[in-house]
């Protein structure tokens, strides 16, 4: 019989994630020899290698990449064990890894951790702000609970709860402020100012313009709203911002809002997590804590 444990089973899936003995050790909060240890003991008791080491990165084997997948799996269903635990109690206690969107979570998350901290003590929220493709693995991983994203999140193991509606806005500098405001062609001729890859409010935007491929003279990316909504402010070119962005992107910037006319341009937000998960009802109470936060 083959002794690992499954700490060893923690680190090595650290380490195949990061790629970086240093990181993986933070992230387990030990000291790196302890882990590189560890590391060792298990491609002892498993008689392999499990990870090509070089100077400067450290890289699965192909036999690590097959048991890199069989040990998420694993770690994933040992921590379902614990929630099963947890969904014997109704109440909202203990700890939840909610997974949230960049355009969302600066300006939701601040109200909703207000709320929870003073009407649920014992609840202990984890908040890891990320790209909705990295939430939907994360989810599917068990590395997260819930997920705050764009709805629909379109993935069959998950179920979705919707929170709230949203329009969007046109960001445009304030010389241009009593211009009529333009229509889905007109913004097509602009410089649309645009969230970088990976984004989903960037497609959301390229679909409400009915713009399919970017034109670099056209079109410049940001990595937040925050730099958008300045780089119009000084005349670059013009942005969409979704409504709860609105007061806290606009306060410090020099910019016109101008409102969409009827159909508005918006998007739904909402919660997503496994259907597999023991939690699903106390994630539904965290939904309806939201929801009634955001209304």
């Amino acid at each position: 019989m083959i002794n690992v444990t499954l700490k060893q089973f923690r680190y090595f899936d650290a380490l195949a994630r990061t790629g970086h003995f240093g990181r993986a050790a933070d992230a387990c909060a030990i000291s790196q020899p302890a882990l590189s240890m560890q590391i060792k003991e298990l491609e002892d008791a498993l008689g392999t290698q499990l990870f090509e080491r070089s100077a400067r990165s450290v890289h699965l084997t192909p036999l690590g990449e097959d048991l890199a997948a069989r040990v998420r799996e694993i770690l994933r269903a040992v921590d379902e064990i614990g929630d099963l635990a947890r969904a014997d109690d109704e109440r909202l206690v203990g700890r939840f890894r909610i997974g949230v969107i960049p355009t969302v979570a600066p300006y939701l998350i601040p109200r909703v951790m207000q709320g929870l901290a003073a009407d649920h003590p014992d609840l202990d929220i984890y908040i890891r702000e990320t790209v909705t493709p990295k939430l939907i693995g994360e989810l599917s991983e068990g590395r997260l609970d819930a997920a705050i994203l764009a709805l629909p999140a379109s993935e069959p193991g998950l179920s979705e709860e919707a929170l709230f509606d949203e329009d969007f806005v046109l960001i445009r500098p304030t010389t241009e402020a009593s211009a009529p405001v333009p229509s889905k062609e007109g913004l097509r001729t602009m410089r649309l100012l645009l969230l970088e890859e990976g984004h989903c409010f960037r497609d959301q935007a390229l679909s409400f313009c009915d713009i399919r491929t970017a034109q670099p003279r056209e079109m410049l990316d940001g990595s937040s709203l925050s730099t958008l909504v300045q780089m119009v402010s000084v005349g670059i070119g013009v942005t969409l911002l979704p409504e709860m962005a609105l007061a806290v992107e606009t306060r410090s910037a020099d910019v016109a809002v101008q409102r969409f006319p009827k159909p508005q341009p918006s998007r739904t937000i909402g919660m997503v997590w496994r259907k597999s998960s023991p939690l699903t009802s106390q994630l539904r109470q965290l939904a309806d804590l939201v929801k009634a936060t955001a209304a």
